[in-house]
């Protein structure tokens, strides 16, 4: 083994997988985890749809852990019809009352209902939601890749702008730790650790 491999294996919050290849140890312990990890987690995500099924996912991840939502992503896009906003938003009380029966997904009456309302904020956006957001996405200029989850933040200056702004448009459930994680999700910042096979 080189120093280099020496150096990976040994730094904190990486595990080298059954490939050989190291990755942020959060990873490690579900298949789906590591599947959204090596193909999701920090590309940049610039689909309009996509980021609006994103920004209702991170909403109905709060207080919970992120692999609940991802076992259930499936259900969700069949519930919430491909998370196409235009059809959302046409979603009445006796559908909000039909997906509280739905075990599938999480039965959480604010989420499912801020999921609806999102979607008409969505379609009464001045500007596309693609450029809303990204118009918050930090520079890279003079940041440094986190070496440890220590060095991961939790909300930074444009979390809570862009949180403050979705709400001014009528957004829930955009918390500047939500918008964080969103961030993260979409590749609006990259917070791969330093050795992961994903940081580049």
């Amino acid at each position: 083994m080189s120093e280099t491999e020496t150096d990976t294996v040994a730094r904190p919050g990486l595990i080298v997988g059954d490939d050989g290849r190291p990755r942020c140890a959060w990873s490690a312990n579900d298949p789906e985890y590591r599947r959204y990890h090596d193909e999701e987690w920090g590309t940049p995500q610039h689909d309009p749809r996509a980021l609006y099924e994103k920004l209702c996912l991170e909403g109905f991840q709060a207080g919970l852990s992120w692999i609940t939502i991802l076992r259930r992503r499936p259900a969700f896009r069949e519930v919430f019809l491909g998370f196409e906003p235009e059809r959302v938003a046409a979603f009445t009380d006796a559908d909000v009352e039909r997906l509280l029966q739905d075990a599938r997904i999480i039965r959480h009456r604010g989420k499912i209902e801020a999921t609806i309302s999102n979607a008409r904020a969505v379609l009464a956006l001045d500007e596309p939601l693609e450029e809303l957001m990204w118009g918050f996405a930090p520079g890279t200029s003079g940041r440094r890749r986190p070496r440890a989850w220590a060095d991961v933040p939790a909300v930074t200056p444009e979390s809570g702008a862009l949180s403050a702004a979705l709400r001014k448009r009528g957004f829930r459930f955009v918390g500047p730790t939500t918008m964080y994680a969103l961030m993260q999700a979409t590749g609006m910042v990259d917070d791969h650790l330093e050795g992961c096979f994903r940081a580049t």
